[in-house]
Order: structure tokens, then sequence, then C-alpha cells
């Protein structure tokens, strides 16, 4: 990838200028090539600061920018780490109270993905199976949310198409009971401050990175389990169990997903079909 040197901003320069103000009369002057350049950025985020597995994404002409660091604090980050749960390699297992989900493998180890849940996330308790997996999903809310919150999801009721301002984001795990769909989906989002919180509606949500990395590992079929609330005390301890605030509905007016979902989709950045991470 191709950058050019950003020039620098007024602030440092302004800075520069106050600092310079009170050298005495016959300090030498410094000379403008010793001047530190501007930190390149991508997608806002300085690349210093890009933390790995973050970083750029472009995907199915779709582009993700990096996941800003401050939304990658503490757990909210996936790791490798040994399982410390109760179910077998090949399973899903979604801590809802703890915000933390894992895909266990076998030797005793799992990836570990920090989770946003919704209200009707946190009323799941019962295993299901994935049935069906969909990159760049579409989406329609349901009935009940149309009917619970009409002020939010009425103006969506003809659905949404997939790109990068569909609330499903890159991926989406759909889960059933026996044929049933239950309307619960493990997904990506666009709403990063939702991951490790609990959201007014919503099923499990994935920072898109994370959605991507974990779909090509889960096979349909796997069986999701849902860890109860003394499982969550018991393995993860009362701080993890209960971490997490409550957030506020968040409102986009549906002109401005519409439009944007229009802008952002193929061929935008040309037929990609690979995940290029571009080394963050």
């Amino acid at each position: 990838m191709k950058f050019t040197p950003t020039a620098l901003t007024r602030r440092r320069l302004l800075t520069g200028a106050a600092a310079l103000s009170v050298l005495p009369a016959c300090a030498a002057r410094i000379p403008s090539s010793a001047a530190p350049a501007a930190e390149r950025e991508i997608g806002g985020v300085p690349m210093s600061q890009i933390v790995d597995g973050y970083g750029l994404i472009e995907d199915a002409g779709y582009r993700l920018p990096p996941v800003p660091p401050k939304y990658l604090t503490g757990l909210n980050r996936r790791a490798y780490v040994p399982y410390p749960g109760y179910e077998s390699s090949g399973t899903i297992e979604a801590d809802l109270h703890a915000k933390l989900l894992y895909w266990i493998e076998p030797g005793g180890m799992a990836w570990r993905f920090p989770v946003g849940v919704g209200r009707q996330g946190l009323s799941m308790s019962y295993d299901t199976t994935i049935k069906r997996k969909e990159k760049w999903p579409s989406w329609t809310p349901t009935q009940n949310m149309i009917r619970r919150e009409p002020e939010i999801y009425a103006e969506y009721a003809g659905g949404v198409p997939g790109g990068l301002a569909n609330p499903l984001g890159a991926r989406a795990l759909y889960l059933y009971q026996g044929n049933r769909d239950t309307y619960y989906r493990i997904h990506g989002t666009n709403d990063l401050a939702s991951i490790g919180n609990s959201g007014s509606a919503g099923c499990i949500r994935m920072f898109n990175h994370d959605a991507i990395f974990l779909f090509p590992k889960v096979p349909l079929g796997t069986r999701v389990v849902i860890r109860d609330y003394a499982d969550s005390v018991a393995i993860e301890g009362e701080a993890v169990a209960n971490r997490g605030r409550e957030l506020p509905p968040t409102y986009v007016p549906p002109e401005e997903l519409y439009a944007a979902a229009e802008a952002s989709g193929p061929p935008q950045f040309g037929d990609a079909s690979r995940i290029e991470s571009f080394g963050y």
C-alpha cells in the first residue's frame, strides 16, 4: 500500500511557533527538516496504535477500517486461551453475562472473543445449532422489534441490504432449534461501543474483524451453548460475570443508513474475494 506524508496539523504548527518564541534572540535557528513528521494514519488510527488482528481489512469489495485501540482494552480483544469451561471441542459457548464467546478447539484451548449482547440476546437460555451462515448479510427487523420500538425499527421494515451500514455487519451465524429459526444471530456490528456491554436490542454482536476471523472456523451444525450466570461466576469470577453496562438505543436515520449502504458496497473497491489485513 502506498502512503503520502501527512502535513503537520495547524495545532502542531502553533505549538512549535510558541516554543520558538521563548528562545533567546541569539539562539540558532532550528532547521525545518528537524521538525517531527505527523504520524501516518489508517482509517483515523495512527499506525503505531493499530492492534494486531484489528487493522485494515478489504473483503468482498468492502473496506473495514482498523478498530480504534480504545475499544480493545482488557478483555475486549480476541485471544487464544486455555478453555475454562465444561463443553467439548467444536462447540461455541456464549457467556452473555461476562460478554464473552468461546470457540472451543481440541487440546483444551479456545479462541475467546468479546461480544455485545442485546436485550433479546440476554433472554437466551437454551442451546441452538448453526444452520445458516452468510457473508455481508441483509437484515430485516422482526415484527417483535418493530412492535416493541417502532420509533427505531418501523422505517426499516422493508429490510436493509448487506454492506458496511448493515446492523448484522460482515458476517452472521443463524441459530436454530431443530428446523425452527430462533431469530437469534451471532453477527458483526459497526456499533463498536456495544462490545463488552448490553444494548437495547440485537442478539450476540462481535467486532466485524472477529466475526470474519471466526466465520470459516465454524461449520454448519455447530452447537451453541449458553452459559448460565452461576457458571459464569464460578468460571470467570463475579466481577467479569457482571462486566459491562446497559447502553441506550442507537438510532440512525433510515435515509442515512440506506445511503451509506449504497455508497459502501461493491464494486467500490473491486471484486475482492479474499481477506487482506495488510500485515496489521
